[in-house]
């Protein structure tokens, strides 16, 4: 691992903000790296306000979308809500559903299947609209390069009202209104909105029509933060805003759908971490094994009883989901060893009888083995489907841009991207994509870094610096957990590998003058000898509280040792 230790703020800064918030010289210099430089700034970050959400229709075509709802409500339109199959695009199938449902009889939601109709906006999807005498379709976390699609509505007389996230390409589909914020021609402030919190800037724009404000919405907020954790989108800014009271929403008064997925999870409280880990993958798990409808009828259910048998059925998809994506990865690694005879800065992978459900989770996988851009290609119809990965600092998507001469279709983010090719296609896309990435990227980025905001000694480690921590809470892209470095460590002697293979280190250290800490490092048991025998060493580490029978004691989370 690469150790990067953040610029340090400039002292005059730390001064001012230490003294206009009253903290030390800690608390303020990991408020500067966060861009928080005053004292309104700090106010803002630590009591997240529903007023600081920006005024939705500060969003291109806002006020046309909002107008041709209207209509469809008043005149008992058939109103189609249509959206993705993964955490995104049903969490923002049911937000607006649900919404919409409150004003009208007339709505029915619609997810493509993964295998018969791939991502996005599809033919037989329009063709169910025109089958079942829709005439809007309110499209969520996709639609953005969908013209061909939307002009086939359009000749069915089906008009097209697109809420997505995803970056457009030149031109916009020919739709009623398109709601993206990555739009070029659009100036709304907040460009990193999901598809959910693009779907739920339109429900607040619709119910401010009926003099209704924000805070009449937020117990639609636990939908709008599951879709931030999941699409792992920055949690800066509105994100922030929405995360922050959807957070509060799933531990005290969560929908019924969430409650039956988290009933068994014996913990007080959630964090954003636990949405990631467990709550979006079981959300998720419907639209790879089965169908993205099943997590739709989950999070919209609204008696217990049926909700808790929707979730327990969920949890049999998760658990195929986990021993597919655990068989996949074990053959991909090997066709990667197989492949070794040259270095390569990609690691492109294929087999016709991967599930195509999993090839994402397996992509990011074998990111996190190899460190390369990552492709997982399987068989799709008569065509290749892939998911693709990055590393940290190199654009994906931008790649696939470069190479699109050899691709069909395409789309996603910096990070995370889908495409489909012609089989007799793979191999020069394959060279092409290699050639591409090798040209572009900084050579530095194919070894993962760890990001330092601060050294440290260990006696600066205390409750009262875990209490402020925790208020910096949630965590995520932009706003990620504070690591810290610290030098000269020794285990005190009984530092050991634990865990029922033995790959995980704990150990307690202290520094000369300190106390002494707890630490755990999950999957570095290889690293034992770097600290035995009361070697010196240095730590990268995150600090994090652990409980245990009732008691509560702070520990070091390792991120990296070295001598």
């Amino acid at each position: 691992m690469r150790w990067t230790i953040k610029p340090k703020p400039e002292t005059k800064k730390v001064e001012a903000l230490q003294k206009a918030l009253q903290v030390d010289t800690t608390v303020a210099t990991l408020l500067l790296q966060r861009g928080i430089e005053t004292y309104e700034d700090a106010k803002t970050f630590f009591r997240p306000s529903l007023n600081d959400l920006h005024n939705p229709f500060l969003m291109k075509d806002m006020d046309i979308a909002v107008s041709r709802i209207q209509e469809a409500i008043t005149k008992n339109e058939n109103i189609l809500v249509y959206g993705d199959y993964d955490v995104d695009g049903t969490t923002s199938v049911a937000l607006m559903a649900t919404y919409l449902k409150t004003k009208s009889e007339h709505i029915a939601t619609y997810i493509p299947d993964r295998y018969e109709e791939g991502y996005g906006v599809s033919f037989k999807g329009i063709d169910f609209a025109n089958d079942n005498d829709f005439t809007l379709i309110i499209a969520l976390d996709c639609g953005i390069k969908a013209h061909d699609k939307v002009n086939y509505a359009r000749e069915k007389g089906i008009d097209f009202i697109i809420c997505d996230h995803h970056r457009p390409s030149e031109n916009i589909p020919n739709a009623v209104a398109v709601l993206d914020p990555k739009r070029k021609d659009c100036e709304y402030p907040y460009k990193e909105l999901c598809g959910c919190g693009v779907g739920f800037k339109l429900i607040q724009a619709l119910a401010s029509k009926e003099g209704k404000t924000t805070e009449d919405l937020v117990s639609y907020l636990d939908l709008v933060a599951t879709a931030i954790a999941a699409d792992i989108v920055p949690i800066t800014g509105e994100n922030r805003v929405l995360a922050y009271f959807g957070m509060q929403v799933i531990n005290e008064n969560p929908r019924v759908g969430i409650a039956a997925i988290i009933s068994e999870i014996k913990k007080k409280e959630l964090t954003i971490t636990d949405v990631v880990f467990i709550i979006a993958p079981r959300i998720n798990a419907a639209g790879r094994m089965k169908h993205g409808y099943y997590a739709v009828t989950l999070l919209t259910e609204t008696n217990p009883s049926l909700a808790k048998e929707y979730a327990s059925e969920i949890e049999t998809f998760n658990t195929d989901r986990r021993d597919t994506d655990k068989q996949i990865t074990e053959e991909a690694l090997q066709q990667i060893k197989e492949q070794k005879e040259q270095e390569r800065f990609t690691t492109v992978v294929y087999d016709e009888n991967w599930h195509k459900g999993v090839i994402g989770i397996v992509a990011s996988r074998l990111t996190e083995t190899y460190y390369r851009p990552t492709l997982v290609f399987t068989k799709s119809g008569d065509k290749l489907a892939a998911s693709a990965r990055s590393v940290s600092g190199f654009d994906v998507y931008n790649a696939l841009e470069n190479c699109k001469e050899h691709i069909e279709q395409f789309g996603g983010h910096k990070y995370a991207a889908g495409l489909t090719l012609a089989e007799e296609n793979y191999e020069t896309f394959k060279q092409a994509f290699e050639d591409e990435v090798c040209r572009t990227i900084d050579k530095n980025l194919l070894s993962p870094e760890v990001k330092i905001d601060m050294k440290i000694d260990l006696n600066q480690v205390d409750d009262k610096l875990m209490r402020i921590i925790n208020q910096f809470q949630p965590f995520g892209p932009g706003n990620m957990t504070p690591v810290f470095m610290t030098e000269n460590l020794k285990d005190t002697g009984y530092g050991k590998c634990v865990g029922e293979d033995k790959t995980h280190l704990r150990l307690t250290v202290k520094q000369p003058e300190s106390n002494s800490l707890v630490c755990i490092g999950f999957g570095m048991g290889d690293k034992l000898d770097i600290i035995s025998d009361r070697k010196p060493f240095k730590a990268v580490y995150s600090i994090d509280e652990n409980e245990w029978q009732g008691q509560v004691s702070l520990q070091l989370k390792l991120k990296d040792i070295k001598a």
